[in-house]
């Protein structure tokens, strides 16, 4: 099986991770694994007054923050995976990213709030549920 990763560094994700752990038995090593994340983008202003190479550094290195632990993670329970970052709107990238690398499941953390939460706030998780096809498996 195909699997995609989100992953953006929170404690969300560090359940999510566990989860993948506890349930070897169908999530293990025998399936491949893509981890994506993806990095707010800078206001226009600050990037037209910056280095395109500073910019660049700077979507890395933040990426790089999310994914060292999630290296060392995948490591540890002798999974090989690929690492992906995407810059700009987490719910559409990873939505995007889900249908078209032609994933057979994608598996992501989920904060749990409300419903009155994501009627004020919105929710990366319910926009990638409404602008995805790939079956998504939440971990609360």
């Amino acid at each position: 099986m195909n699997i995609l990763v989100a992953a953006d560094g929170s404690a969300y994700t560090k359940r999510m991770l566990a989860y993948l752990a506890a349930h070897d038995e169908w999530l293990g090593p025998a399936h491949s694994y893509t981890v994506v994340t993806v990095v707010l983008a800078l206001p226009p202003r600050a990037i037209a007054a910056l280095d395109k190479a500073l910019v660049a550094s700077y979507y890395e290195d933040e990426a790089e923050k999310v994914f060292k632990p999630i290296r060392a993670f995948f490591e540890r329970q002798g999974m090989k995976a690929r690492f992906i970052s995407k810059v700009g709107h987490a719910a559409e990238h990873i939505a995007r990213s889900a249908d078209t690398g032609k994933f057979d499941l994608l598996v992501m953390g989920s904060h749990g709030h409300g419903n009155l939460v994501n009627l004020v706030m919105g929710s990366v998780t319910a926009k990638v549920l409404a602008g995805c096809r790939t079956p998504v498996l939440l971990v609360r």
